[in-house]
């Protein structure tokens, strides 16, 4: 089994076809579906070996259209605490993943793409390389140390997701930093840029949410 699945989320993707090109250029990943996004499959031709929700975005004609092509369908309650694509998710983790990237996580309702962006510390506290990936950018967590290749110029910024972040190592950047600190309610970390092809984070404690926008 390919190690590497994707979650994809039923946010706004204003370029569906970048999701089929990621599909295809990923060689045949395991795909799991929240809910109302196997609308966003079907319309790509594209079968998710699972689609996980309470089925309140999604027509019963899809999932019974889906279900007859393979999909396990897994379904909940509308009455739950978990969001769709947190379940999707807990699906993945279930198996034994090496590489999750999300998609559709960002567009549309601020509170659903905030939520999912929290979703990473979940999936850094299950030990998972894990990215919420869309055409112009990509986000994750960094907790000990990442490598970041590009283009000199490439614009990268940094968060804390945890109360605070200490002892970040910016190496490679126009904006270097040593044993740093950040807090929440203090986002110095906006829009840094790579000095060269490669920079180099580290941190000791927390979690840093990297953002790495594509040709800004």
């Amino acid at each position: 089994m390919n190690k590497t699945i994707f979650v994809i989320s039923g946010g706004v993707m204003d370029d569906i076809r970048f999701l089929y090109d990621e599909i295809r250029i990923a060689g045949d990943p395991v795909i799991i579906c929240a809910d109302g996004a196997a609308q966003r499959l079907k319309e790509l031709d594209v079968v998710p070996d699972c689609i996980v929700g309470d089925m309140d975005s999604v027509d019963e004609k899809t999932l019974q259209y889906f279900e007859a092509k393979g999909s396990r369908i897994i379904r909940h309650s509308i009455d739950k605490d978990e969001t769709d694509t947190q379940l999707a998710l807990e699906c993945a983790f279930e198996m034994d993943p090496e590489e999750i990237r999300i998609f559709g996580a960002l567009g549309g309702r601020i509170d659903h793409a905030l939520a999912n962006i929290s979703l990473l510390v979940m999936c850094a506290k299950h030990g998972v390389e894990t990215k919420i990936v869309d055409s112009d950018c990509e986000l994750f967590i960094v907790t000990g140390s990442c490598v970041i290749d590009g283009r000199e110029g490439d614009t990268v910024s940094l968060l804390p997701l945890s109360s605070d972040v200490k002892g970040i190592t910016l190496e490679g950047f126009r904006y270097p930093l040593t044993d740093g600190t950040m807090e929440i309610g203090t986002p110095y970390g906006i829009s840094n840029r790579l000095a060269g092809t490669r920079g180099t984070i580290s941190v000791k404690s927390g979690y840093l949410l990297v953002i790495r926008q594509f040709g800004i």
